[in-house]
């Protein structure tokens, strides 16, 4: 199963002195899932079939944070959400139900407001586990070696082995 590849975008982020950020760049896919089909379900599904197994359903923090020992997958199931990515530094993303984030390892985001029926999906390449730090002045410089190490998925949660990730991710 793959989603739909048509509004996708490349984002960069670089590292601000307290968040990381990464030179891989986030993609975002707009209506990855047609709006009218998103659900949790069918977002497990895409993400399944394309070998991101689903780890969570949920909303996202609202302070800044970022993973040092994984990529993440965020799939709108349900609501809509503005959500800052890349620290306070950053942009601001509206997101609706059937959009996708992937963000690579290092990239701080958090969710600045949202409907009360918001919910995520998320998920992680297979073999990678999260962490969760802060931007607190004693996670460096070992989320700098984290980052540095944390493999590069094989495949897109959205397109599967040809869909863009694996190229932009070079």
């Amino acid at each position: 199963m793959q989603g739909h590849l048509g509004g996708f975008r490349i984002e960069r982020f670089f590292d601000d002195g307290t968040y990381p950020n990464s030179r891989l760049p986030l993609l975002f896919y707009e209506a990855a899932l047609p709006r009218g089909e998103a659900s949790p379900e069918a977002m497990e599904a895409l993400f399944e079939a394309n070998g991101w197994p689903p780890a969570w359903r949920a909303s996202v923090f609202t302070y800044h944070h970022y993973h040092s020992t994984a990529h993440e997958t965020l799939g709108v199931a349900r609501g809509s959400a503005r959500l800052m990515l890349g620290g306070p530094e950053g942009r601001e993303f509206d997101v609706d139900p059937g959009d996708v984030i992937v963000i690579p390892a290092g990239v701080a985001h958090r969710r600045l407001d949202s409907s009360s029926d918001f919910l995520v999906v998320g998920c992680y390449p297979p073999g990678q586990t999260w962490d969760l730090l802060r931007g607190e002045s004693g996670d460096r410089p070992m989320a700098d070696h984290n980052i540095a190490r944390v493999p590069k998925p094989t495949s897109d949660p959205v397109g599967g082995r040809l869909g863009p990730l694996v190229s932009h991710w070079l």
